[in-house]
């Protein structure tokens, strides 16, 4: 990598990685995702519970005004600096996830975090992700299969990957990196399976300059994500799999602040046959939907 793409990259901020993230949900949703579209009656009983709960916090802990005031400041600045993408994600989206996939018995889900963007490049079932010429890092061979669950393959099976790239950045949220980098929809073959040409990803803070990074910072909480490759997996007639899969020996694997990781998502890194860095397999099973 350039020595100017690295300076480009170290440039990112967080209001522009929040104001990213904001825009992609948006578009995602059309803007028009609601509390209409919930009914009133889980309208009701999630607000009251969740409102229960902030009213004890505050008698068990007899919060003072000053810390209200405190909180409500924070508050403010996390919607002006259009972070509340990336706080829900870190903090709250794992919960979610783990109540949504709990009766799966195919792959294990994980979080989909802010930096999905939706579209990206169709690739053949022996692919490697765009990147640019001198992008750093370890090469990385990802394979496997897509079957369903008790093991027949699926044929032309979607596998959607995005990552961070070799310094913890991602393409449409950092300065200077191309649109598409490091990201692409791969169609699996006739028999399900995928191989992947792309480079091990770094592990990486989440933004520290604005509303989030003031909470870290003052709960004494550190910013850290362990190394991983995000994946959307889906097929006619199957529940789709948003998931994250892990490299073993990362310090923060035990302590992930959006707790993301689980053992089931862990991948085997072995040293490419082909003497260019490494190559790990990792089969998907997909639940019928």
């Amino acid at each position: 990598m350039t020595d100017q793409n690295t300076a480009d990259e170290t440039q990112a901020r967080a209001a522009d990685s929040g104001a990213g993230a904001t825009a992609a949900f948006q578009s995602k949703t059309g803007q028009g995702a609601g509390l209409e579209d919930v009914t009133p009656e889980r309208v009701n009983t999630l607000a009251t519970e969740v409102l229960t709960a902030v009213h004890d916090t505050i008698r068990k802990h007899k919060v003072t005004y000053a810390e209200y005031d405190a909180l409500k400041a924070w508050l403010i600045s996390v919607g002006e600096d259009g972070e509340w993408p990336l706080f829900l994600d870190v903090w709250v989206e794992h919960v979610v996830e783990e109540v949504a996939n709990e009766d799966r018995e195919g792959t294990k889900g994980s979080i989909e975090g802010p930096y999905y963007v939706p579209n990206a490049p169709e690739l053949a079932a022996d692919a490697t992700l765009p990147m640019r010429e001198d992008e750093s890092g370890t090469a990385l061979t990802f394979q496997g299969q897509v079957t369903a669950v008790g093991g027949a393959p699926i044929p032309g099976a979607k596998v959607e990957i995005w990552q961070a790239d070799a310094q913890g950045f991602y393409s449409q949220y950092a300065p200077g990196i191309p649109e598409w980098n490091l990201r692409g929809t791969v169609i699996a073959d006739e028999q399900g399976r995928y191989q992947i040409g792309t480079l091990q990803p770094a592990p990486y803070q989440i933004p520290t300059d604005g509303s989030c990074g003031k909470l870290i910072a003052a709960a004494g909480w550190h910013a850290w994500r362990p190394a991983h490759l995000h994946l959307k997996v889906s097929a006619p007639e199957c529940q789709l799999i948003t998931t994250q899969l892990y490299f073993p020996g990362d310090p923060h694997n035990e302590d992930d602040i959006a707790s993301a990781v689980k053992p089931e998502l862990m991948l085997d890194i072995q040293p490419a046959e082909s003497g260019e860095g490494n190559q790990t397999t990792y089969n998907f099973e997909l639940d019928p939907a």
